[in-house]
């Protein structure tokens, strides 16, 4: 079929809707495994904006930069909510469609409509307790994540001070578990389950519709909880914030944040460590130089965790890249295809120590995460500790040979092999009592039920996973 390039460099079909297209597969094994060879064979093709079909359903996948940010500016252009999918409401989306759980809940980042400027307003006063730096809970919750991350790297050290370990099972992903935990006010170790359950919709499995129905009757439990007996948590803030919100749409607005505070945050921390210890050297020399924040910036450049986001749609036919996208079309910003393309990577200097803060791991315009900032502070303390408590860390695996996981929407290891050599244990200062309970917090204070956690299905695992290194 011919298409015609009009003068805005457009590429009109005429008559031709993305449904009668033929894109190819994006997300194959080249693309699990290589996906930046993916993204330059799909810009060599179709430029900019490409066609691409997503387990059966086409879409568009924006890899320019600057179309990335024309999208990703413009909310009256390029709406979120499922409503604005054409095709979704024309019935032409399988029911089974494995990606379909994960965009179903209706939360923060995917809802569009006059509802969203209310909600968003309520996260951002229910999150800055923990955001703000000055504020108690803020210096808690930094508090808590060193203790979780000594906890850990303490459980490592049980199968010796030197060894081989895995970091991403027993690190980079319970870390944020226990956090989320934290942040969501569950009861003892009642949220281990609830995260298991999330990566398993994050990887749109074959089972990723069961875990969804188990996280949301899980955190709709806990949204009940809070209702009835508020507490110094992001539920009970958030409630606070918006009061109108039922227990249904308490429980999406959970799960976001279980999933921002726990993959997000768990796949930044492991390529941090790996861009440290076998990057180039200006990841070294920004943590070299006390400069965690810098470190994860480089590094989010170049292996952003979330690599596309959740689906926009157009409001009417617009040009974008080198095709007409017509009203109701989804599009997919592809954050990773961005930072790469050549019209913006090539200005960015790769030898300073200082990076460029124009990445897209946290989108763009005003409806950037709202997380944003609690996902940085925590993957910043996570990963300070790791290296204050690590004398030496050395990959057990050549780095093109770490398996990473099939997702459609994250970038992130299956595993993580070192080889370590533990530093001295230093002694754990007693944090200052932060004025949320009503006795002086020691350091065990801070790991809500420490007993009941350390028998918790995670515990028991990560106890395993020591035992069989052995």
């Amino acid at each position: 079929m011919e298409s015609q390039v009009g003068e805005s460099g457009s590429v009109d079909i005429d008559g031709t809707r993305l449904e009668e297209l033929t894109p190819e597969p994006l997300l194959t094994r080249d693309y699990e495994t290589r996906p930046s060879l993916v993204y330059e064979r799909l810009r060599q093709r179709h430029g900019p904006v490409s066609p691409v079909d997503l387990l059966g359903v086409p879409a568009w996948l924006v890899l320019g930069y600057r179309e990335a940010l024309q999208v990703l500016q413009d909310d009256d252009a390029w709406p979120k909510g499922l409503e604005n999918w054409r095709a979704r409401t024309e019935g032409e989306v399988p029911a089974d469609w494995p990606l379909g759980p994960s965009l179903e809940v209706n939360h923060v980042l995917i809802q569009g409509g006059p509802g969203y400027p209310s909600l968003r307003t309520a996260w951002d006063a229910a999150l800055k307790p923990f955001q703000d730096p000055g504020h108690p809970q803020a210096k808690r919750l930094k508090a808590a994540v060193t203790a979780y991350a000594d906890d850990l790297i303490t459980l490592v050290g049980q199968g010796g001070g030197t060894g081989v370990a895995d970091l991403s099972a027993q690190f980079s992903r319970p870390l944020p578990l226990m956090v989320a935990s934290h942040l969501l006010g569950f009861p003892g170790s009642q949220g281990d389950d609830a995260l298991m359950d999330m990566w398993r919709v994050l990887d749109a499995g074959p089972d990723a519709g069961p875990a969804l129905e188990r996280l949301l009757a899980t955190l709709a439990e806990l949204a009940a909880v809070k209702l009835e007996e508020p507490g110094d948590d992001f539920p009970s803030y958030l409630l606070a914030a918006h009061p109108g919100l039922s227990l249904d749409e308490l429980a999406r607005e959970l799960f976001m944040l279980l999933g921002m505070t726990s993959d997000h945050v768990g796949i930044l921390m492991s390529n941090t460590v790996v861009e440290v210890i076998s990057g180039d050297g200006g990841v070294r020399a920004s943590l070299s130089a006390g400069m965690i924040r810098e470190s994860m910036n480089r590094v989010v450049m170049r292996k952003p965790p979330l690599v596309n986001f959740v689906p926009r749609f157009a409001a009417e036919d617009t040009p974008l890249g080198n095709y007409t996208i017509r009203a109701g079309d989804p599009v997919w910003v592809s954050s990773a295809a961005a930072h790469a393309d050549p019209l913006f990577a090539d200005h960015v200097a790769p030898s300073s120590t200082i990076s460029t803060r124009a990445h897209l791991s946290w989108g763009a315009g005003r409806r950037q995460c709202p997380a944003r900032e609690l996902a940085s502070t925590v993957a910043a303390a996570g990963v300070g500790r790791l290296f204050e408590r690590f004398s030496h860390l050395d990959l057990a695996l050549p780095a093109d040979q770490l398996p990473w996981r099939s997702s459609p929407f994250m970038r992130g290891l299956r595993s993580l092999p070192v080889r370590y050599e533990l530093a001295p244990m230093p002694e754990r200062a007693t944090p200052p009592q932060m004025a949320l309970d009503p006795a002086p917090e020691t350091a065990d204070a801070v790991l809500p039920d420490r007993s009941a956690r350390q028998r918790s299905s995670l515990w028991r695992y990560l106890t395993g996973l020591i035992r069989g290194a052995r």
